[in-house]
């Protein structure tokens, strides 16, 4: 069975830098697509960013760009999310989740999630 921990969140001030990190047991990272989604208090859950398992195509939502960046290492099984230049709006609970082919930016179609993980950006 796949599983996926997400580590790194925690509060920040707005302008500061997080690192986010999904490590993946039960299964070969290279096999999976992988995304970040983010649920904040009282919205749905939105898609993040989203990179491909073949040949690491990756995917930003607009309001991310240029911010955030998203990383895979297959050696070590691990996802990665650099966000920097954060903003109070980008406070959530921020998950990871993958699924056997092309990126898919809509959660049901995600097979395996993990626990999340709490930003918290402050102004």
């Amino acid at each position: 069975q796949v599983q996926l921990v997400e580590s790194g969140g925690g509060l920040v001030q707005a302008g500061g830098s997080l690192r986010l990190s999904c490590a993946v047991s039960g299964g070969s990272l290279s096999s999976y697509s992988m995304a970040w989604f983010r649920q904040a208090p009282g919205k749905e859950r939105e898609v993040v960013s989203g990179i491909s398992w073949s040949i690491g195509s990756t995917y930003y939502t607009d309001s991310v760009k240029g911010r955030f960046t998203i990383s895979r290492d297959n050696a070590k099984n691990s996802v990665y999310l650099q966000m920097n230049s954060l903003k109070p709006e980008d406070t959530a609970v921020y998950y990871c989740a993958a699924r056997r082919g092309l990126i898919r930016l809509n959660g049901y179609e995600y097979d395996y999630w993990g626990q999340g993980t709490q930003v918290t950006v402050s102004s």
